[in-house]
């Protein structure tokens, strides 16, 4: 459930899309959330989305490899489809930052021709136990970015972060 207090926050400043909401969960649990696959398998990806591969070598230079497999038949021709992802770690800041290259790819982590990558900069503030995530995607170009957003990706993600807030809900017992 989103109230007003933690919805998230979204703009486009040139090619960068920034989005803030915070979470309630201390910054050390949701820094695990983004960084360890046991957390990722229950809350990445849109509603009715699940992660069937989630491979997570978290360090610079490590890489997290996953699969999105749409499992909800509502969604009509999604219904099935996988969606392949690729992280390049390239900067950890145990609790406070992680830098990564994301990339469209196919199960053996090639990046998908044709394809925008975006560079990913998380930002996790203490907020009186509560934490603030900034995520600052930037684009090599204001196409590449408009781009993803007409596939829907703002969506996506306010669904997967939604999905977040739950598991950290459900990990805290709340």
């Amino acid at each position: 459930m989103t109230t007003k207090e933690n919805a998230m926050v979204s703009r486009v400043e040139g090619t960068e899309l920034v989005l803030e909401r915070v979470f309630n969960a201390p910054r050390e649990l949701v820094f695990k959330a983004f960084s360890e696959a046991e957390h990722l398998k229950h809350w990445w990806g849109p509603r009715g989305w699940t992660l069937t591969v989630c491979t997570v070598d978290f360090r610079p230079g490590g890489v997290w490899h996953y699969c999105m497999k749409c499992i909800d038949e509502a969604q009509g021709d999604f219904f099935g489809f996988e969606s392949w992802g690729k992280a390049v770690y390239s900067e950890i800041e145990a609790p406070e930052r992680i830098v990564y290259t994301d990339y469209f790819s196919d199960s053996e982590g090639n990046s998908a021709p044709g394809m925008p990558s975006t560079e990913c900069t998380l930002s996790f503030i203490e907020q009186d136990g509560r934490t603030k995530v900034i995520s600052r995607a930037s684009y090599a170009t204001e196409e590449a970015l408009k781009q993803v957003m007409d596939m829907g990706m703002l969506q996506g993600i306010t669904e997967t972060w939604d999905r977040l807030a739950e598991h950290l809900g459900a990990v805290q017992g709340a």
